[in-house]
């Protein structure tokens, strides 16, 4: 008999905490991939803001895992990147050593995707022969593994982008990459959160929509952050409220690329003035809620959750304007990872209080 089943016969509230103890061990891997997810996005980040990303210019899942070892295994690796258009028009003059940093750094940001990787499937293997793993729990850990090799398939594809005709990525490619990671997240947080019994909440059915809405527009903010960074947007426009003197640019700003399309995606007045409309908008959404949560269930536990997601809301609205009032030449690499990293945490804690009200 396996573990799982040896808690069919208790009686339903037995049932419940017994099971919720049996799948302690599975709750806390969830939580530590969901962990590693969180650094592979600050270890991206990075990657990105020190110009790292387009420093391997091939895919190779099993010799990549090494890095070169002697000289001429490196000499070999600096002539593929000399012959992309980043290299000949942005770093002509760069040296070896140079190459070496922003080598490591993409290097480090495959690796650890191959460590997380092995770090869900190993596991997900094991718990599944222990007989922990069982109804539609399987099918949401089969779905969050496949999300992890799509997401590996969608960085190769962003990269691509930029190895012709182009000096970075394509801004939409980064979007789907860190969006992709971004909803993985949830997902891990919200599955690990759901192997836990809770009691459902006082006016949940009530409340939950909004908190829904709040982890949606929470996604598409960090979307249309990703497209700021893939823009370089961020290095415009340095000054908030205002957008050079005005709280809006020129509609013929926002709409000189073509075709249309690209202005979504690629101009800069664009993408910045979206980015600034969305924390309007979830930060008006946030406080919508916080207070109706207070007029309903006030000195709660939902509450208390509801104003910390605003106050983590200014927080992130504050680092994002230093991030760019400190702009110079170049993202600061400390405010821009601290902008992406409390994204995240803002994530987590949107998908915390949906899921505690979605029992």
């Amino acid at each position: 008999m396996t573990i799982a089943a040896q808690f069919d016969a208790l009686p339903s509230t037995a049932t419940q905490s017994a099971a919720s103890d049996v799948m302690a061990p599975v709750r806390a891997w969830l939580w530590s991939v969901a962990g590693l997810v969180f650094l592979m996005v600050l270890v991206g980040g990075a990657t990105r803001l020190t110009e790292s990303g387009l420093s391997i210019t091939e895919w190779r899942l099993v010799t990549g895992i090494l890095p070169p070892l002697t000289e001429s295994a490196w000499l070999v690796e600096f002539e593929k990147y000399k012959q992309i258009p980043q290299y000949s028009q942005m770093f002509p003059n760069m040296p070896l050593s140079d190459f070496k940093v922003i080598f490591y750094w993409e290097w480090g940001h495959r690796i650890l995707g191959r460590i997380i990787g092995l770090a869900f499937a190993l596991p997900l293997a094991w718990f599944w022969a222990r007989g922990l793993i069982k109804g539609n729990l399987r099918w949401k850990l089969l779905g969050l593994l496949a999300l992890g090799g799509l997401q590996g398939a969608v960085g190769w594809w962003m990269v691509t982008s930029g190895l012709v005709n182009r000096t970075e990525v394509a801004p939409e490619r980064l979007a789907t990459h860190l969006l992709l990671a971004s909803i993985t997240f949830v997902a891990l947080v919200n599955v690990a959160l759901g192997l836990k019994h809770n009691v459902r909440e006082a006016h949940a059915e009530k409340l939950r929509r909004a908190a829904g809405w709040v982890l949606v527009l929470l996604l598409v903010q960090v979307g249309f952050g990703a497209l700021v960074a893939g823009s370089r947007a961020g290095l415009s426009y340095n000054t908030w409220p205002l957008m050079d003197g005005a709280f809006m640019p020129p509609w013929a700003h926002m709409t000189n690329l073509e075709p249309a399309w690209r202005n979504w995606f690629e101009n800069v007045a664009t993408v910045q003035f979206l980015h600034r409309m969305g924390a309007y908008a979830l930060l008006g959404l946030a406080l919508w809620h916080a207070f109706k949560v207070s007029r309903l269930v006030p000195a709660t536990s939902t509450a208390r959750r509801a104003w910390v997601l605003v106050a983590m809301m200014l927080t992130q609205a504050g680092l994002g304007i230093a991030t760019l009032y400190a702009v110079n030449d170049q993202i600061p690499l400390g405010l821009g990872l601290a902008h992406q990293g409390f994204a995240m945490l803002l994530l987590g804690m949107g998908s915390v209080h949906w899921r505690k009200l979605a029992v």
